[in-house]
């Protein structure tokens, strides 16, 4: 007879139950509540420097203003018409893309993701993604029975390594005859990185090179963009040459740009010169959002629309969103003054809620730092920093903790 250990299939047996960013967060939490000194920089959220949630008055305004019997019932499959329009038009702006483009509505732009992960790519084939990534993409894909591979992210002089992603982009090509690209720019998770335009019009030409080749689909996931400069935000202008020959994805959220992470309320929009293809596509996407949370928060929907279409409430939020960023880039600031004269590796950081620091062993990094009650990510060859939960007071001591976490680093190496 034979017997049976767990209900579970195989594969899902050995998961994890929580996420390692949530369960380092929970830890720093719960040393916090038992009296420790803690300073806790994991959570992607944007904090006061007094230690409270930063939050937009004009989005609690909008929140507001949906009438009850709207917000409490259900939401269109594929999302409401109006909120669908406000998002292309919030993105496309005057680029004049917003007659070849299509959205769903998706919580986040997590949603986004899978959506697209399962929609551009065969099961067992990879998205493609640059070597420093959000961890999630990882579980998404590995969930959808897909993988993420990755090309070298940064070359000379710590700038995007444009020829490790076109071979990366053609040997995919060459090996599934499709290629999903994953980034995340500007104010890139977790590096804090932004492409300039030199970086934007390499990538431009290497996608649409790979798209005469085999099927290339190339998403931004567009999480942190509002937290970029004017610079950084300018892909925008190379999505046509893009299109040329492949899709081009947009992940949207209100997450980070609204301060409303918990209302988990998103979109994914895709570009494309054919009609038909368009047509194809939203019949596609509105299918996998019935197959998975069927609709999204009706409400969140509503007030977005509100906030993006509302001239009053529209430019409101976008001087809320202001004094947000000016909080943000003081402390990036800072920590850049700060982190030079302690000798810090990093990429270039110029806004965003992260940076990331290089170590040899980011193992050691992270758990001397822990011994001394500060609290970042570990990552294979560096730890992330989120600022955007760091007090500007708290600077020295962080930076004090990273050096402290390298010498030790060194001092296993000797």
């Amino acid at each position: 007879m034979t017997t049976v250990s767990g209900s579970l299939i195989p594969e899902a047996a050995d998961r994890e139950g929580n996420d390692p960013i949530f369960a380092l967060h929970g830890e720093a939490v719960r040393r916090a509540a038992a009296g420790e000194s803690i300073l806790n920089s994991t959570l992607g959220a944007l904090m006061n420097d007094d230690g409270g949630l930063a939050v937009m008055p004009s989005v609690a305004e909008a929140l507001g203003r949906v009438p009850h019997a709207l917000g409490a019932g259900y939401a269109p499959i594929s999302g409401d018409p109006a909120y669908l329009e406000a998002v292309i038009s919030d993105l496309c702006e005057d680029a004049g893309l917003a007659e070849q483009a299509i959205a769903v509505a998706t919580p986040g732009s997590t949603g986004a993701i899978h959506h697209a992960i399962v929609n551009f790519l065969e099961p067992g084939q990879a998205a493609l993604a640059p070597s420093y990534y959000w961890g999630p993409y990882h579980t998404i894909s590995t969930h959808a029975g897909r993988r993420v591979e990755t090309f070298n992210m940064f070359g000379d002089g710590i700038r995007l390594d444009v020829e490790a992603f076109r071979t990366a982009l053609e040997g995919q090509i060459e090996r599934q005859g499709r290629a999903l690209v994953l980034f995340n720019f500007p104010c890139n998770n977790p590096t804090g990185y932004s492409l300039d335009e030199a970086e934007w019009e390499a990538v431009a030409g290497i996608v649409r090179q790979a798209g005469r080749r085999g099927t290339v689909v190339f998403l931004l996931d567009h999480a942190y963009a509002k937290f970029g400069d004017e610079a950084s935000n300018r892909w925008i202008d190379y999505v046509p040459r893009m299109m040329e020959s492949a899709t081009v994805l947009v992940g949207w959220t209100v997450s980070k740009s609204f301060a409303l992470y918990g209302a988990r309320v998103g979109a994914l929009v895709a570009f494309h010169r054919d009609p038909a293809e368009r047509q194809r596509m939203s019949n596609a996407l509105g299918f996998s959002c019935r197959a998975t949370w069927s609709n999204c928060n009706h409400l969140g929907l509503l007030a977005a629309v509100e906030l993006l279409t509302d001239p009053e409430l529209r430019a409101r939020s976008g001087d809320e969103r202001a004094a947000m960023i000016r909080l943000l880039d003081g402390r990036v600031a800072a920590f850049n003054e700060l982190a030079g004269r302690a000798g810090l590796s990093y990429p270039r950081y110029e806004g965003g809620f992260f940076v990331s620091v290089f170590t040899p062993d980011a193992g050691v990094t992270a758990a001397t730092m822990r011994e001394a009650g500060v609290y970042v990510v570990p990552m294979e060859g560096a730890v992330r920093i989120a600022l955007c939960a760091t007090p500007a007071a708290s600077l020295p001591r962080l930076v004090e903790a990273l050096a402290n976490g390298l010498a030790a680093v060194r001092t296993a190496a000797a």
